[in-house]
């Protein structure tokens, strides 16, 4: 199986780099690692987009663009605006919108769906449920929290527009890159799933209680013990 791992820094994955030996795999290509056993038929690749929906979709797209994949998995840290979720805690997106891609309206706010302009949501195409469906790693994945999320410019932090949001949208998390991942994935056919973890809650913004540390630790961990699960 050809896997394709898609984080948007180095940092949110680090661990994960040094334990799987992932390697630059191209002089003209920067930001695409391969591991050092990888073949023409099974490859774990691991592409750095940089921050954000633009610069995620622009070098996930490039990369499809040019080579085929079974799977692809958005790995990052996010921000949690449902308080249920600890921070740390590793969670799976099955649903993300582009919360700002619209039109305001006086006090309202129109997404682009409403305008017939094109989508603002978007669905994990595959899950790990389904992924290890009827088989022994089943159990070790029962309790992965399934979650929604939006995917924006600005990071909320600030009372009332966190307020006007939830309203709006009711979302678990947040990223600046999720929902990209996914319209990407679906536009070049390839199946996709996105996996993070919780640095923060979203609230007035305060650097003090963030946990990114934590977060990318639990991640890290999270796709180590996945890619060996897939490669026993």
């Amino acid at each position: 199986m050809r896997i394709l791992f898609v984080a948007a820094t180095g940092m949110e994955v680090g661990g994960f780099i040094l334990d799987f030996g992932f390697r630059i795999s191209d002089s003209e290509k920067k930001n695409i690692f391969k591991t050092s056993n990888a073949t023409e038929d099974t490859t774990n690749s691991l592409l750095i987009t940089g921050v954000g929906m633009v610069a995620t979709a622009f070098a996930l797209g490039k990369e499809l663009a040019t080579n085929q994949y079974d799977l692809a998995i958005n790995l990052g840290v996010a921000g949690s605006f449902d308080r249920s979720i600890a921070l740390g805690e590793v969670v799976e997106v099955i649903d993300d919108s582009l919360a700002e891609l619209g039109a305001e309206d006086a006090d309202a706010f129109l997404p682009i769906s409403l305008m017939g302009l094109g989508e603002s949501n978007f669905k994990a195409s595959e899950t790990i449920a389904n992924i290890f469906k009827g088989t022994k790693a089943a159990g070790k994945y029962k309790n992965l929290k399934q979650v929604r999320s939006i995917t924006v410019n600005t990071v909320h932090g600030e009372d009332e527009s966190i307020a006007k949001v939830v309203q709006r949208l009711n979302p678990q998390l947040e990223s600046m890159e999720g929902a990209a991942f996914f319209y990407a994935c679906r536009q070049a056919g390839v199946p996709c799933l996105q996996i993070r973890a919780v640095s923060n809650y979203v609230e007035k913004r305060n650097r003090d209680n963030w946990r990114i540390g934590l977060a990318v630790k639990n991640l890290d961990t999270f796709a180590i013990d996945l890619l060996k699960t897939f490669s026993p």
